[in-house]
Order: structure tokens, then C-alpha cells, then sequence
């Protein structure tokens, strides 16, 4: 089977035959990232913010008074990654930490005009289009392709550290 790139459909090139696989899934690599790239180059172009800052400054909208650790669980990031996310927003204006409440070492963060400003500009989706993507799989597609990524992760020897750094950050 052949099917023709058609720049109105999006159709993939797909041919058959085991020799095709792997270039067929690279050029499909290729198609995800190209996706995801544009989309964070589109995100940082109107909104002056990258993908993960946005994503953050989305959450602390979402959930006003939320905790850099929360962040963290929203965002399937290190601790450390959402405290840096954060204290780049705060120093851009975007968020404010209040410490409020019995415990006065936790602070709770909140949106700041300007932030609320550059998320009206961003485009969405704020959590990124690979994210969005994948929530919209079928679970038996989604099962599958995570049984086959984590063979090509195993055959990679990638960082386990690294699936942990948000996308809009490498």
C-alpha cells in the first residue's frame, strides 16, 4: 500500500514491507517533534514565554493558592524543575508566593496581571499538543504505544532523569 503526502489531508507516505518500518517510523519521529516544536516556537513568538512557563502559568490560574510541589505532580516535572519554572515566573512578573496559612514556609502562588496578560496571548493548548494528543488516544493505542516506546527507550539507554524535563525545556 502506498498513500501519497497530501499537504490538505496531512496523509502520511506508508509503504509496505518490513525493510520500510524503521525509516517510515522515523519520518513519523520527525512529524511528532516538528509538531511539537512548532507549536512552542508559536507559544514563545505571542506570549514571550516558553511552552513550560506557559503551562505552569496556566496551572497557578487553574488552581489559585497551589504549591511548587503540586506543580510539580500537575506537571510530571521534578520539584526542582517547577521551583526554577517558578522563580522565572516571578521574576518576570507572572506569579506572586504568598505565605499564608498555618504553615508559613509553604507558599502558595498565584497569577499577576501580566501573566494573565501572556496567557490571553499564548495559544493552546497550554499543557502543549503532544500532551493534548495523547489524552485523545484510545487507552488500547495508548497501552500499545507505551509497551513499544519503552522497548526503544531500552534499546536508547535514555536517562530516566530525562523523562521528567517538560518538552518546552529541551
Amino acid at each position: 500500500m502506498v498513500t501519497r503526502r497530501n499537504a490538505k489531508t496531512r496523509d502520511t507516505v506508508l509503504e509496505d514491507g518490513p525493510q520500510d518500518d524503521a525509516p517510515q517510523v522515523l519520518r513519523q519521529f520527525r512529524q511528532v517533534l516538528n509538531a511539537v516544536k512548532t507549536h512552542f516556537q508559536q507559544v514563545e513568538r505571542k506570549s514571550g514565554l516558553g511552552g513550560a512557563q506557559v503551562w505552569a502559568l496556566s496551572l497557578v490560574r487553574q488552581h489559585p493558592g497551589i504549591g511548587v510541589g503540586e506543580l510539580a505532580r500537575e506537571m510530571d516535572i521534578n520539584p526542582s524543575t517547577a521551583s526554577n519554572l517558578v522563580k522565572l515566573l516571578t521574576e518576570r512578573g507572572m506569579v506572586e508566593g504568598r505565605k499564608e496559612g498555618v504553615d508559613r514556609r509553604a507558599v502558595q502562588l498565584y497569577v499577576l496581571p501580566g501573566g494573565a496578560k501572556a496567557l490571553r496571548r499564548a495559544p493552546g493548548p497550554f499543557s502543549g499538543v503532544l500532551p493534548e494528543a495523547l489524552k485523545a488516544m484510545d487507552p488500547t493505542s495508548l497501552r500499545r504505544l507505551r509497551k513499544d516506546l519503552g522497548q526503544l527507550i531500552v534499546l536508547l539507554d535514555a536517562d530516566a532523569e530525562a523523562a521528567r524535563i517538560p518538552l518546552g525545556e529541551m
